[in-house]
């Protein structure tokens, strides 16, 4: 069951109160987790229980996805305010620099935080802002027609065709290498929390101008790609490399662009390696 924490952060116009919902579980070290765009905190689901025999997890639903609201008036969904947002939430939750594991959006938000120390550790799975503008443009097309058919299906026919594995195919096979993997109530759930994300539209407005070209240095960080990756295709981790040269770059063999469910184990044991 998702908890929701509310807290202030400093907006142009003074602050404002930001609410996230998330699931706290296991013991250890903190170690936060981000979701990508247009999916919700339950998208760890495959890897909580693993992770949370070693760590402290908390996954979360970033502002406007999944059980989060919007961010108020006068908030931006760029890495200038997310970034803030996140550490706020942090210092709400007692958990003073935490290991981050991230993938697509989620990736780059931890990569942010590993750059201002925010953190202790980064774990990205398919980050996002490596891509040059074309491979930004194809990624922001699929998105969007992502988005479009999960708006215009009605929820009949969203729940009937995640009854059968060709159904959960042609929903998420986008994301999963392996997508008949994915349970008919969870392919269900992350299609709705796809159409229903109130920060869809504005995280996409401000990834227009977005490219990460900044080390992180100091702190452990792994970039992990899913070799079957159909949305941020593997070479942009060659990049990320290039910009990160300390970062330990893991190929994810049968995975897509959300690793987590295709190879569970790989995946925990990539995020338990980087936050020792």
């Amino acid at each position: 069951m998702a908890t929701t924490v509310s807290f202030a952060v400093d907006s142009p116009a003074g602050p404002r109160q930001v609410e996230v919902a998330y699931e706290r579980t296991g013991d250890g070290a903190p170690l936060v987790l981000l979701h990508g765009i247009g999916h919700h905190r339950q998208a760890w689901d495959p890897v909580l229980r693993i992770l949370a025999a070693e760590r402290d997890v908390i996954a979360v639903d970033l502002p406007g996805f999944g059980a989060s609201p919007a961010l108020p008036d006068r908030l931006t969904y760029d890495l200038g305010t997310m970034a803030p947002v996140l550490g706020s939430l942090f210092d709400t939750l007692g958990v003073e620099r935490p290991h981050v594991a991230g993938n697509s959006l989620g990736g780059l938000l931890a990569l942010e935080l590993g750059r201002e120390k925010r953190v202790r550790s980064v774990t990205a799975l398919s980050p996002a802002g490596f891509w040059t503008p074309s491979e930004r443009r194809y990624a922001f097309g699929v998105l969007r027609a992502m988005r479009g058919a999960a708006l215009s299906m009605p929820m009949p026919l969203i729940e009937q065709l995640a009854k059968s594995s060709p159904g959960r195919t042609a929903l998420t096979s986008t994301i999963y290498a392996r997508p008949g993997r994915r349970s008919p109530d969870a392919v269900v759930s992350e299609t709705v929390a796809l159409r229903e994300a109130t920060g869809f539209r504005q995280t996409l407005e401000a990834g227009l101008t977005v490219a990460f070209t900044d080390d992180v240095p100091d702190i452990p960080v792994t970039v992990a790609w899913g070799v079957k990756d159909r949305l941020l295709l593997r070479r942009q981790g060659v990049r990320a490399k290039q910009v990160i040269p300390g970062a330990r770059l893991v190929r994810l063999p049968g995975c897509g662009h959300v690793p987590m469910n295709d190879d569970p184990a790989a995946v925990a044991r990539v995020i338990l390696d980087t936050s020792r």
